[in-house]
């Protein structure tokens, strides 16, 4: 299984190709709905979410509500295509007049070309490498707008998942300085809970604390980053390898996380707190029951072992630095004229970390998805149940 995406932020739409997705998983149209819309929400959001309601066309590869088996096709509205059509233009040249923004009160026009990297983006390390001075051509696909075609994907990865019991969530722990270091899988009345939290946060009671630092960031002209966690509860042993470096589980998914923008840390289990353990503190005991086969004493692991999910909850943490476009603009310099400058603002938010969350949990669904896929093969979901249904009855006893 596999899924690439394509599209620039200011472009047209953005369009996804899953392959090798196994037939007839359900998909059901309010899922996708609501997962594009958790992606959308979140205060301290910028400008472009009053614009987009990111909804799905599937143009391919379901139908009856289902998969069929064949090249699953999405694609997701730019609605904000139609003032950048003359600048984004696909034959003629890009014109130069300055764009409208009006739903960013902050940011009237912005100009088509741009020639001043921001500090902390993509900017002057892509117009280096792909040789461009105007930096729109590196901006529009580094955007953090592409992501809503991997959560999109993940609708797909998570509707599998639940098929095996499997379900995946996330909460944000902290913005800023403020929040905890709290790691935990979450019921399914926290996780509700969390949703309800204009910042995702949990423990619920942080919210207003949460919103109040972004608030004071606002008055600054600051941006904040933060951390989150995502878990996945229901995860059966097995899945992933050690027999070689990119089989590892634990390296997959923290590759997933990795390369969601801005991501600029993860850990599972005890993570870096590992390092401060002494071996009695750190690893989970191991126990056995005949009536309820293997568990353990803790979730140190985080539910990874040697590369290979161990059974229980799969907890991950993520840290995401703050949004490099800052309206205060930061030291830089012009690409044509090589003199000093400040960099410019493109539309921004004061934070993402809560939408960073639900995009961490679509690369996770994915990840593991692709994990299921591996372990228990077959075109077809009932295959695919038929296998787990029988690795599920030789996990109760001990093994020869």
């Amino acid at each position: 299984m596999r899924f690439l995406t394509a599209g620039e932020s200011h472009g047209p739409a953005l369009v996804a190709v899953i392959e090798g997705f196994p037939a007839k998983v359900p998909v059901a149209r309010e899922i996708i709905d609501r997962e594009m819309a958790r992606r959308q929400q979140g205060y301290g959001r910028g400008g472009r979410m009053k614009i987009e309601r990111d909804q799905v066309e599937i143009l391919a590869g379901v139908r009856g509500g289902a998969t069929i088996g064949s090249p699953i096709c999405l694609r997701i509205e730019n609605r904000d295509w139609s003032r950048w059509a003359s600048a984004m233009a696909v034959f003629d040249a890009p014109e130069k007049a300055m764009v409208t923004i009006e739903a960013d009160p902050l940011l009237a026009k912005v100009s088509p070309e741009v020639t001043i990297p921001r500090p902390g983006h993509a900017d002057l390390s892509g117009a280096l490498k792909y040789g461009y001075t105007d930096l729109r051509n590196i901006i529009e696909r580094a955007s953090a707008r592409e992501t809503a075609a991997r959560v999109a994907v993940g609708v797909f990865a998570k509707q599998l998942l639940v098929q095996f019991g499997v379900e995946i969530g996330s909460y944000v722990s902290r913005i800023g300085t403020t929040g905890t270091d709290v790691r935990m899988p979450l019921t399914r009345e926290e996780q509700a809970l969390v949703e309800r939290s204009p910042v995702r946060a949990y423990p619920h009671e942080l919210s207003g604390s949460m919103v109040e630092t972004i608030v004071a960031a606002q008055e600054c002209k600051e941006t904040l980053g933060g951390t989150f966690v995502v878990y996945a509860n229901g995860v059966p042993p097995g899945l992933g390898s050690h027999v070689h470096w990119d089989r590892r589980l634990d390296g997959q998914l923290a590759q997933a996380l990795m390369a969601i923008p801005g991501i600029k840390g993860v850990e599972c289990g005890a993570g870096f707190g590992a390092a401060e353990l002494p071996g009695s503190e750190m690893h989970d005991a191991i126990g056995y029951h005949p009536q309820t086969g293997w568990h353990r004493t803790g979730n140190q692991a985080g539910g990874i072992e040697g590369g290979i999910s161990n059974g229980q909850p799969i907890i991950l943490r993520a840290a995401m630095k703050p949004i490099p476009t800052l309206y205060q603009g930061l030291p830089s310099v012009d690409l044509k004229t090589g003199e000093p400058r400040q960099a410019g603002a493109e539309r921004s938010d004061l934070t993402a970390v809560p939408a960073a969350g639900v995009v961490a949990e679509a690369m996770v669904a994915w990840v593991l998805a692709v994990a299921f896929q591996e372990k228990f093969g077959g075109d077809t979901l009932p295959e695919m149940k038929q296998a787990w249904m029988a690795y599920q009855e030789g996990l109760g006893g001990r093994r020869d």
